[in-house]
């Protein structure tokens, strides 16, 4: 069975559709700033994040809107079909306003909004919660319970999530320089992004991309730190390729997580290198966007869409100097590059790692 992806949208401190998004990615706008007084202790933080005291940027409202963009770009009747799901990844929910339950008013008021026929499927596992959630989309339309589902990410910062991060001393006084040498931690973003995966083709307005495979893969190795050996994402990786029946050789372009901590970026390419990968162009987005939770998987998914519609690499911002324990290929101008077939990789706390294939229809 073919399964397709696209309509994807994004709505981020670069622009409120994907084309904007891509569109800035592609001058090489970050929309990470310093924001005062706004982490512990009144310390200042730099942030990817909306205007403040403004309804327009609420989880809600930024679900809401994203997911009207992504309806206009299918056919019309495709929300309300029985045969559809809508699937939403967040690791927190709209926690900045609703604390006891984060999750559950949001979700009654996007199926309501919509006419959604059947109650949304909440995904929340650390970081790597959008690809998972994009995959868990393909393994329910291959088993046949749903024939098109909408997979929608977001997340908000909030005194919680930065305070927890601060504590873990993992944010960077810097704007984040994924992979370089001198990075120093993560940079803390907000956004919010959706894709459609059906097994009908016909349903998008714009031409889909193919879903391959993706699978995700837990190596336990502690509650926050990753694997020094990259387990976890060598052996998702190595599964998502043999489900697709490829090699490494196929793979065009990788987007990975690349947070710009230092043991994660030194295990992401211990991993690559195992992989046979160290060759493959790749980069990461969290110097444009920061770090946006749960909606990272989903926003980083929809730019691999438009990289491959326009034939595009983009830059790994940030990144300067090698800085890795094992030496990997990171973008370090845009270029154009014919793209056929793309890898998106994800990892979070706890040992969970997660990948999916992209390849052109």
């Amino acid at each position: 069975m073919n399964i397709y992806i696209g309509a994807e949208n994004i709505i981020s401190p670069l622009g409120s559709t994907a084309e904007e998004n891509f569109g800035a990615l592609s001058k090489n706008s970050s929309g990470i700033k310093k924001t005062e007084a706004a982490g512990f202790d009144k310390k200042s933080i730099f942030f990817s994040r909306f205007a403040e005291n403004t309804n327009d940027f609420s989880f809600d409202a930024l679900l809401k809107n994203c997911l009207k963009n992504v309806r206009s770009k299918i056919s019309p009747d495709i929300f309300s079909s029985e045969k559809t799901l809508l699937i939403l990844s967040t690791t927190k929910g709209d926690i900045k306003s609703e604390n006891v339950n984060p999750i559950g008013k949001s979700v009654s008021e996007l199926q309501n909004s919509f006419e959604l026929k059947h109650a949304p499927i909440v995904v929340s596992n650390a970081c790597a919660s959008g690809v998972i959630a994009i995959n868990t989309a393909a393994n329910f339309i291959r088993a046949g319970v749903y024939e098109t589902i909408i997979v929608a990410g977001c997340d908000v910062i909030s005194d919680f999530v930065t305070y927890g991060f601060e504590c873990l001393f993992a944010i960077s006084d810097k704007p984040c320089a994924p992979f370089d040498k001198n990075r120093t931690g993560i940079t803390l973003g907000e956004g919010c992004a959706a894709v459609v995966l059906s097994s009908h083709k016909t349903i998008f307005n714009v031409e889909p991309m193919r879903f391959i495979e993706g699978t995700s893969g837990n190596d336990a190795n502690h509650i926050s730190g990753p694997s020094r050996t990259g387990e976890g994402l060598y052996r998702t990786v190595k599964k998502t390729l043999e489900l697709a029946g490829i090699t490494e050789k196929d793979i065009d372009f990788i987007s990975a997580h690349g947070t710009a901590t230092v043991f994660n970026d030194d295990m992401e390419s211990v991993a690559f290198d195992r992989l046979n990968m160290q060759h493959i162009p790749l980069n990461s987005l969290k110097g444009y966007y920061g770090h946006t939770l749960g909606a990272a998987g989903i926003i980083e998914t929809a730019i691999c869409l438009q990289s491959m519609r326009n034939n595009t690499l983009i830059k790994s911002m940030g990144f300067e100097e090698e800085g890795t324990v094992k030496k990997i290929n990171i973008i370090s101008e845009n270029k154009k590059l014919s793209l056929e077939t793309v890898l998106k990789t994800s990892s979070g706390f706890g040992g969970v790692n997660a990948s999916l294939l992209l390849k052109k229809s």
